[in-house]
C-alpha cells in the first residue's frame, strides 16, 4: 500500500444504496472529526482534514444518460446533492469542458469532495494509543489455528503475540494474511499510478474532481493537478512491484485531460507514485464480518479503490461486530463473506 499527504476522496455517486449511505456517515464523521479528537489533543489544535467541498463529475456519454439519470434520482432518494447536468447545462456550470461528446454528467453539488488522509491517520492514532492501544512495527508470518479460532500470531521477529479477535485489515496484502489460515478471498493488488502536474493555463472557478469517459480523473491541488486512470493492463501485480510506468501518462492520461478540458494544452508533470488497490475481483465492494468457520478471524478487504472514504463508517462495523456480535447502526450484511465462498457477486459499479 502507498501514504501520501494528498487529499483523498469522499464521494456518494455510488450505484448501490449501502455505499451511498456508507459515504455519507462518512461525511457526517469527517465533518465532526476535530470536535470528535478534542479529547486526545488537550491544550492543542485539533488535526485538520481540510476537507474540500468541491465534489466530482462523473461525464456521462449518450449511451449511459439513462442509467446516469437512475443513480442520481437514487442517490437523491437517499438524501445526497447529485445533480444530473444535460449538456447545455453542463457546459454553463463549467464553461472550461468540453462537452461535445457528452449527453451530460452527474454532479454532486454538496458533501462530496476530498480531504487529508494523513490527518486522518494521525489523528486516529493518537486516539488509539491513548485508549490503550499498542502498535508494534513488524510483520506478520504464520498464523496458529486450533480448532475453530486462530489463536495467535506469528511476527518475523520470532515474537508470538496471543490472539482474541483476528481482524484482517491488510489491504493489497489481504490474500496474503487469509492463505495463513488456509482461507482465500479473490483480493489482489492492482497497480494504480498517480501524477501530480502543473498546467499553464489555470481552470478558472471551483473545480471538481472530474471523471472523464476514458476513466481518467483529475482535479485541483492547491495551484497543481492530481490525476490517474485505470491501466490497460488492469490485472493483478506482484505484493511488491511498485514500478511506474512513465508512458502512461504521455500516452493515455494526457490525451485524454487534453480532449475534455483543452487548457490543458501544455503540462508538467511535478510527482508521480505507483499505489497498490486492494482490488475484489469478485465484484469492487468490500468484504466485512467474521468468516463462519475460523470464527474469530474478521474481513476487513478488498475496497477497491474506496476504502479510506468508507474507513468511518466499517471501523464502526467491525467493532460492533466485535462487542456485539452484530450490526447496530449500518447493515453491512450484503459485504458478509459466505458470498464470497457462494461466488455470489454484490456488484458496484461507480469504481474509478
Amino acid at each position: 500500500m502507498f501514504c501520501t499527504s494528498f487529499p483523498r476522496p469522499r464521494c456518494p455517486q455510488y450505484s448501490n444504496p449501502i455505499n451511498v449511505k456508507i459515504s455519507q456517515f462518512g461525511i457526517e464523521f469527517i465533518r465532526g472529526f476535530g470536535e470528535a479528537m478534542a479529547p486526545y489533543f488537550p491544550g492543542e489544535a485539533t488535526p485538520s482534514l481540510g476537507f474540500r467541498d468541491h465534489g466530482y463529475l462523473y461525464c456521462v456519454s449518450p449511451e449511459g444518460a439513462d442509467a446516469a439519470r437512475a443513480r442520481v434520482e437514487m442517490q437523491r432518494s437517499l438524501g445526497a446533492h447529485t445533480v444530473y447536468l444535460d449538456q447545455g447545462a453542463l457546459k454553463d456550470r463549467f464553461p472550461w469542458l468540453n462537452v461535445e461528446d457528452l449527453a451530460g454528467g452527474s454532479w454532486g453539488s454538496k458533501d462530496e469532495g476530498w480531504f487529508d488522509s494523513m490527518g486522518l491517520l494521525n489523528g486516529f492514532r493518537r486516539a488509539a494509543r491513548a485508549e490503550g492501544v499498542e502498535y508494534i512495527d513488524n510483520a506478520v508470518t504464520g498464523l496458529e489455528v486450533e480448532d475453530d479460532r486462530v489463536t495467535s500470531v506469528k511476527l518475523s521477529t520470532g515474537e508470538v503475540v496471543s490472539c482474541g479477535t483476528l481482524v484482517n485489515a491488510a489491504g493489497p496484502r489481504a490474500q496474503q494474511v487469509a492463505a495463513m489460515t488456509g482461507l482465500s478471498i479473490p483480493v489482489m493488488p492492482h497497480k494504480r499510478y498517480s501524477f501530480v502536474f502543473a498546467s499553464e493555463t489555470p481552470v478558472p472557478g471551483r473545480m471538481p474532481n472530474v471523471i472523464d469517459l476514458s476513466g481518467t480523473f483529475v482535479r485541483p491541488e492547491g495551484e497543481l493537478f492530481l490525476t490517474g486512470n485505470t491501466p490497460l493492463d488492469d490485472g493483478p501485480a506482484d505484493f511488491d512491484d511498485f514500478a511506474i510506468r512513465h508512458d502512461e501518462f504521455e500516452d493515455r492520461i494526457w490525451p485524454a485531460l487534453w480532449h475534455r478540458i483543452p487548457a490543458f494544452d501544455a503540462l508538467r508533470v511535478m510527482q508521480s507514485w505507483c499505489g497498490h488497490y486492494e482490488y475484489n475481483m469478485l465484484d469492487h465492494n468490500g468484504i466485512v464480518g467474521f468468516h463462519p468457520q475460523i470464527r474469530n478471524f474478521m474481513f476487513a478487504n478488498g475496497f477497491s479503490g474506496h476504502g479510506l472514504q468508507q474507513s468511518p463508517a466499517v471501523g464502526r462495523a467491525v467493532s460492533e461486530l466485535i462487542l456485539y456480535g452484530a450490526f447496530q447502526t449500518l447493515d453491512l450484511t450484503p459485504f458478509r463473506y459466505e458470498r464470497i465462498a457462494a461466488n455470489e457477486p454484490f456488484l458496484e459499479e461507480a469504481v474509478i
